[in-house]
């Protein structure tokens, strides 16, 4: 199986009159070398379960179908189901359309018990949610491999003491080994995006942090006024911020950048047994 043999991408957008919605964050990767890279970077897909969201006129869909996986591509834009149907036929069945809202998606329930791989060219505008959505799903969810702009990728690989470090820092390394794998310039994509993109492939830890939720709520405080001291910042958190940090093992006169997953992780354990 082949998808040099399918028509070319960029004919087929035109064929239908098609054009990027900006509303959607819509950038069109029509370069099949990019999209069959990505699909090396997320390992052997023969066989294998895959989510892919935002398919669009189906380019990574092509390259994922050619490497033996079984996709379910979750589009929002109905305009682009036509594009992706013959791609039904084409990979023998291994295909699965679904119209709807991933944020809203169920996967679960959409895989019937399976363990599926995510792999992605996220639209820009929801990339994040859909990120934390995925890091606190259950049994369903293998490793991901997802496209986001370059300055979201490099939040989320993010060390403490760097500037991109923040709250989806601590979120993602808590579940996963993140890993920027390539970057994708923007004139890869029609029309081009104002900034590059990148791929980050997130593997899942072999003892992830549990309490998703409360690392949510402690690092929304810490970084919501990351210039403060953690003492001053957390008191959008709880009145006894000082003692919190205490309990954490955490100095009151940190900043949330210089703290590890480790120390987070510390601190939402406190803040939990404290809100109990």
């Amino acid at each position: 199986m082949n998808a040099d043999d399918l028509p070319k991408l960029r004919d087929e957008l035109e064929a239908h009159g098609l054009w990027a919605n900006k509303g959607l964050g819509q950038h069109f990767l029509l370069d099949l070398n990019i999209s069959r890279r990505i699909a090396r970077v997320a390992g052997d897909l023969a066989g294998r379960a895959v989510i892919e969201v935002g398919p669009g006129p189906g380019g990574l869909t092509r390259a994922l179908l050619e490497a033996g996986a079984v996709v379910t591509a979750i589009e929002k834009d109905a305009r682009f189901l036509p594009l992706l149907e013959p791609l039904i036929a084409w990979s023998e069945g291994r295909l699965r359309i679904v119209h709807g809202d991933a944020l809203q998606a169920d996967e679960a329930a959409l895989l019937n018990g399976s363990r599926a791989a995510i792999i992605s060219n996220l639209p820009y505008n929801v990339g994040t949610p859909l990120l934390v959505k995925w890091l606190k799903a259950d049994a369903w969810r293998g490793d991901m491999t997802l496209m986001f702009q370059k300055e979201v990728a490099e939040r989320i690989v993010a060390k403490p003491g760097s500037d991109a470090y923040g709250r989806l820092a601590v979120l993602a390394q808590a579940q996963c080994a993140c890993r920027l794998e390539f970057v994708v310039p923007s004139r890869a994509f029609t029309p081009p995006p104002k900034i590059a993109s990148a791929i980050v492939r997130l593997t899942d830890l072999a003892m992830p942090y549990a309490d998703l939720d409360a690392l949510e709520r402690v690092t929304a405080a810490a970084f919501g006024q990351r210039r403060k001291m953690l003492r001053s910042a957390l008191r959008a958190l709880t009145p006894n911020a000082e003692a919190l940090l205490l309990k954490a093992g955490l100095p009151p006169t940190a900043r949330a950048e210089e703290i590890d997953q480790t120390g987070f992780r510390a601190l939402a354990d406190a803040w939990r047994a404290n809100a109990a």
